[in-house]
């Protein structure tokens, strides 16, 4: 009878550290670790891109004639329009005074940078007619630029395009998912 008792309580006690383990793994997965995984940066200064609803994505964001895409706007292009300050926000203030009047690049952080054995090309996507909300966040509709996640041991961002998407809509669109297609 003694022997039935301790069995029975052994099982309770490693049901118990059972699910304590397994509660603590799964906020330690779901909560603690991807903080730690994360840091959390702010941009240089705020983008709105409600503030430039005027125009399109290819005015900033342009492309060479190949197709290829030349990369985040340099100062040069912000400078366009925003060589004095043309509004209140005291972000352009900082944009005009602190990089504009100076000349100096503003060091965005790139949510969409790849990792080195990814080649992505604008051009195919641009000349199928993939909309830039596609693949990138919808940020016609940000005031504020969202931090940036960057891993701590890769250095990407965390938003940046995931691979499962990639394949997805390339699956959808009947593209090529060979290995090759993306990667160097």
């Amino acid at each position: 009878m003694k022997e039935e008792n301790k069995s029975a309580s052994g099982k309770v006690v490693g049901g118990v550290v059972f699910a304590v383990g397994f509660i603590g793994a799964l906020v330690f997965g779901w909560v603690i670790g991807p903080d730690l995984l994360y840091s959390q940066k702010a941009q240089p200064i705020n983008f709105s891109h409600v503030a430039h609803q005027d125009t399109t994505c290819e005015d900033c964001h342009a492309f060479r004639p190949d197709g290829t895409y030349v990369g985040i706007p340099k100062i040069d292009k912000c400078k366009e329009c925003h060589e004095s300050q043309m509004g209140q926000e005291k972000s352009e203030q900082i944009l005009v005074d602190e990089y504009i009047q100076k000349e100096r690049e503003v060091p965005w952080l790139v949510y969409a940078w790849q990792p080195d054995n990814v080649f992505f090309s604008h051009a195919p996507h641009q000349a199928k007619g993939v909309k830039c909300e596609s693949c990138h966040r919808p940020v016609k509709e940000e005031k504020v630029v969202p931090y940036f996640y960057e891993n701590r041991l890769t250095g990407y961002s965390k938003s940046t395009m995931k691979m499962v998407d990639c394949e997805k809509c390339h699956a959808e669109q009947n593209g090529s998912n060979n290995c090759e297609i993306c990667h160097k």
